[in-house]
């Protein structure tokens, strides 16, 4: 059987990444986009599906075996849009994958999300993630919680640090993430876990 797997933020820089690498594993990769989104950055021929992650309707994740949220609001968007997208977003986006019944469900959080520091610029983005981290695990469903460290555009290397020994000052190369977050959609290798992660 073919996986189709629903990618949230297909056309950012890591997201594009994942839609190659699902359709290299020999999943077929949905890219979830919003109207006037530039999805000429998409593998040909890639499957798309309208949805607005500040308002998603009922019935987006249908006929999907697993989702993968890989969006942002950005960094240079406020306070209000990181709440929209990263926290009531993503929430909003588990829930409709449970009431579609999909299998599983992989979120792409960040190192701190965990226990985000106070009076850091960091601060909102990192409770928006942790929120939208703890929905998920909440939910029922079966998920995979992906938090790398700081993101290059270096090309995919393979040497990939996961869990523990995650220097928290490293990088991490978003081929490499993508990887990744396609493997913990298509396989049950990191199903219930929540990983930090580094290129080494």
């Amino acid at each position: 059987m073919t996986i189709k797997v629903l990618v949230a933020g297909a056309t950012g820089k890591t997201g594009r990444l994942l839609v190659s690498e699902l359709k290299d594993r020999g999943a077929i990769p949905i890219a979830l986009v919003r109207k006037g989104s530039d999805t000429s950055v998409l593998p040909e021929g890639t499957e798309q599906r309208t949805g607005d992650l500040t308002r998603l309707h009922s019935g987006v994740c249908d006929g999907v075996d697993a989702v993968v949220f890989a969006a942002g609001s950005g960094g240079s968007t406020g306070p209000e849009m990181t709440d929209k997208v990263d926290r009531e977003g993503a929430q909003r986006l588990v829930d409709l994958a449970k009431e579609a019944g999909v299998e599983r469900f992989v979120m792409l959080s960040s190192v701190g999300a965990d226990n985000p520091p106070e009076d850091h610029e960091m601060t909102h983005y990192l409770k928006a993630k942790q929120a939208a981290d703890e929905h998920l695990q909440a939910s029922g469903l079966t998920y995979s919680i992906l938090r790398p460290v700081a993101l290059t555009d270096d090309p995919k290397t393979d040497a990939v640090i996961l869990g523990e020994g995650v220097d928290q000052q490293a990088k991490a190369h978003r081929a490499d993430v993508a990887a990744v977050l396609a493997e913990a959609a298509v396989t049950d290798r990191h199903a219930g876990k929540v990983q930090e992660m580094q290129t080494a």
